[in-house]
């Protein structure tokens, strides 16, 4: 049997974004939220696998596409809002691919990079891979959510002066802190779904960041593979048809982003940094960040001041 052909889509950027759904250069070049009426109407004309290193929310109506998440599938179309998390794959069946309107909210990371918030949407358990279905909002929630966005739609649109993000943070606060109340509601009587292979390698990553990395140096694709049971090989294969990264790259993307974070918000030279993920060599550090961001640590911080 022929092996079904599919186009793998990497998106970095907004602007890579509205490029390829049609749409002109955003206002902001970190966050965007825009009408799906306003944009061009597609067909795909076969399977594609969609990573993009946005977050990604949307509010939509008349949703004729079938998306697979983390290979399984899921409910895109029958609830009115979903949410994805950087760097998690989408697979969208071949067919119309976007609602015919509702609502998009893209927000690169480094936006929310040293703001509360950015522990705080890791906690909101509607971006994980264990949940499979779309938030289904009452008429008297919908309206709510609507409003947020209007505001931040306006927000959006103004000149950029001191005061651009913390008001659009507040309104994206709001807004996935309304998402949050409205989903416990939903799920309220369900019991929890098995966690997966991607989950569990996640949590390790999560932990060892936390307690160990200074003690035992960097994790391995072996080491991970150990506390779980498996052999590297079978662990790696899963997490390529999980998340589209092997184990080395998962650890990988997780040690530049712990990277990114410390950079953002604390004063530690790059050797300090290094020793506190686990590096032997400082200089090990600086180029993995390049080879993953075209930036060494230092611009990187440079950014944010």
């Amino acid at each position: 049997m022929k092996k079904e052909e599919m186009q793998t889509v990497v998106v970095e950027t907004v602007s890579q974004q509205h490029q390829l759904i049609g749409l002109g250069k955003p206002k902001h070049p970190l966050v965007s939220l825009f009408r799906f009426d306003q944009v061009p109407q597609a067909v795909l004309n076969q399977k594609v696998k969609f990573i993009s290193h946005l977050y990604q929310i949307t509010l939509k109506r008349d949703c004729p596409c079938k998306v697979h998440y983390g290979q399984t599938p899921y409910d895109f179309d029958e609830g009115l809002m979903s949410f994805f998390a950087p760097n998690q794959v989408q697979l969208i069946e071949p067919g119309a691919w976007q609602p015919q309107s509702g609502w998009c909210l893209l927000i690169h990371p480094d936006f929310i990079r040293g703001h509360p918030l950015q522990q705080k949407i890791k906690q909101y358990g509607y971006f994980g891979y264990a949940l499979n279905e779309a938030l289904v909002l009452s008429e008297d929630e919908e309206t709510m959510i609507e409003a947020i966005l209007l505001q931040l739609v306006q927000e959006i649109k103004l000149p950029i002066d001191h005061f651009s993000q913390d008001i659009t943070l507040a309104n994206i606060d709001l807004l996935l802190a309304y998402c949050h109340r409205y989903y416990t509601r939903q799920f309220i009587v369900r019991k929890p779904l098995s966690t997966s292979l991607i989950q569990k390698v996640e949590g390790l990553l999560a932990s060892y960041f936390e307690h160990t990395a200074q003690t035992i140096g960097l994790p391995t694709p072996s080491s991970l593979a150990a506390q779980l049971n498996v052999s590297p090989k079978y662990l790696s294969d899963c997490l390529k048809n999980q998340s589209g990264r092997t184990t080395q790259q998962l650890i990988h993307d997780k040690l530049v982003e712990q990277a990114k974070d410390i950079l953002a918000t604390t004063d530690l030279t790059v050797a300090e940094i290094a020793y506190r993920l686990g590096f032997e060599f400082s200089q090990s550090l600086s180029k993995l960040f390049k080879s993953k961001t075209h930036q060494t640590p230092t611009e990187y911080r440079r950014s944010f001041n």
